[in-house]
Order: C-alpha cells, then structure tokens, then sequence
C-alpha cells in the first residue's frame, strides 16, 4: 500500500506519519517538500503530485486553522479548505485511491446541548467553518472512497496547545479567567492518528460502499474551556509542579468577554456512535489523554 500525506508536520500530520508507516509506503509532505508539491494554495500542483505518486490512500492533514484571520482572508481559507480537498477528491477518483480528510464542529451552529450527529444540518458560524464545509461537499460530490473525519479541540504534546498555555499562566498568575459556556472534548492528535490508520486499513480491505462517508471522532466525554483547565493545573500540582494558580484560582467568564472576530460554537459535543458501529472503535476519556499528554511535558 502506497499512502500520500499532506499536512506532514501539523499536529495531526506529526503523529500520522508514526501510525501511517506499518500500513505500508508512506510519501509525507508539507508546503516546503521539494521533490513533490504538498502546498494546498497551489492546486496544479498538488493534482500532479497525486498523478506522479498513484497512491492507494491520500490523508489530507493540511487546512487552513487560523479561524480569526479567516475573516478578513476568506479567499486563502477557501483556497486551502475548499478548493484543494476539492482537488485532491478528483484526483483521488482518478488515480482509484481512498481520501481521508478532516474536518470540524465548526461546520454545525454550535446550538443546543446535544452532541452533533453526522447527518445534521449545518449552519456553520465564521469563514473558517463555511469554508470547512464546502470541503466536505466537494469531496463527497468527486469521490466516492473517502473517509471525513469531523473532530474537535485538538491538542498534542507538539507545538503550542490550550494546557501548555494554562501551565504558562498558571506559573505567572495567582488568577486565571477562563471561559466556562463552550462544551467539548479535548481530542488528541495521537488518538485521531490511531484512529486514522484503523479506518484506512479497513476501507481498504472492505466495500467502499459500507464503508465510506463522513463521522464523528473525539474523546469520551465533555467539559467545558474552564473545566479543562482545572483539570490541567489538578494534574500539575499532583505531580509536583510549582504554580501560583490553583484549580480554585480559576475564574469562569462567559465567552463573551473575550470577544473574537470569529464567533465560536457553544456545542461542540460531537457523537461518535457512527465510528464504534462502523469500525468497532472505543475513543477514551479525554482525560485519559489529557493526562498522557501533561506527563510527557513534565
């Protein structure tokens, strides 16, 4: 099996080449690869990348995430998160390959209290969510083997995440403000990783048929921004770490008061009963990884 990944050195892209590798040829890339293009803004370019390489399985891990810059650069969000899955869907079709792609919560209103189900309606919210979105239809509208894998609030112990900035503040303030009124799971990059290579190694062994669509995948569980961080300082001071805020020194505010030129969904609960049926999988407790993940920065 041939695997062509874009998106190589996100946070989601990082762990894929780990859990990627044993399934077969991995072909990993980012924006900067020379030998063949994995720059979603050139779109030429990335349809002769899939011509040249033929693979079985492309997982795009690239998109466009700056949510608030989205606002005011609606073309390069929609170039990247529109346009390029759209391309890599024709190409995909025509070279007889899997695509599996990510996506977000962002796609729904972020109304209500029940977690989202696949087959709700949309409404998404900012640029970045209406542009996530179109993804999604030009992908399911050009290839009928493809995996879309809706997730949310996803952290990694590489790069810069929500618990690591906690962990900063927390370390130069007796006080923290937090917001306590959007729901959600912290998802780790290494569970979707996991996740990833178990779906793509059975759609490529079972009916496109049955096995294709879009799904929910996240961590067990729900909480809140405020919650999580709670339960970040609770595991810090736990194992030792010095800090001048505590769980109790965290403040809940309203997301209002941090005001955003994006406006971010209330709900981000999302469903994963499609994923255990389908595929057999059990996402653990975000805590689990939460927890995991704090122990490896320690």
């Amino acid at each position: 099996m041939k695997i062509l990944l874009f998106g190589k050195n996100g946070q989601v892209g990082w762990e894929l080449q780990r859990s990627l590798t044993p399934l077969g040829e991995l072909v990993a890339l980012d924006r900067h690869s020379q030998e063949f293009c994995g720059d979603l803004g050139n779109l030429d370019g990335i349809r002769e990348t899939v011509r040249q390489v033929r693979p079985d399985a492309i997982v795009n891990a690239a998109a466009y995430t700056a949510v608030d810059k989205a606002e005011s650069d609606v073309d390069g969000a929609r170039t990247v998160n529109a346009e390029a899955p759209g391309v890599l869907a024709e190409a995909a079709h025509a070279a007889g390959a899997w695509l599996l792609h990510y996506s977000t919560d962002y796609v729904f209103d972020g109304s209500g209290s029940k977690p989202w189900e696949e087959a709700d309606p949309t409404g998404p919210l900012s640029v970045y969510g209406r542009t996530k979105l179109e993804g999604e239809q030009r992908i399911a509208a050009q290839c009928a083997q493809h995996l879309i894998l809706r997730t949310s609030w996803v952290y990694a112990a590489r790069g810069g995440n929500f618990a690591k900035t906690m962990l900063r503040l927390a370390a130069e303030r007796e006080r923290l403000t937090v917001i306590n009124d959007q729901f959600g799971a912290p998802t780790g990059a290494e569970l979707l990783a996991d996740v990833t290579a178990h779906m793509l190694r059975s759609a490529l062994t079972a009916p496109a048929a049955r096995l294709a669509g879009t799904y929910h995948v996240a961590a067990a569980g729900e909480t809140t921004w405020h919650g999580y961080a709670q339960f970040v300082l609770d595991c810090a001071a736990k194992s030792g770490k010095a800090l001048k805020a505590s769980p109790d020194t965290v403040d809940p505010v309203a997301t209002s008061a941090f005001p955003t030129p994006a406006r971010r969904p209330h709900n981000s609960r999302l469903n994963t009963d499609k994923l255990r049926g389908a595929f057999g999988l059990q996402p653990p407790a975000w805590q689990q990884g939460v927890a995991r993940m704090l122990a490896e920065l320690t």
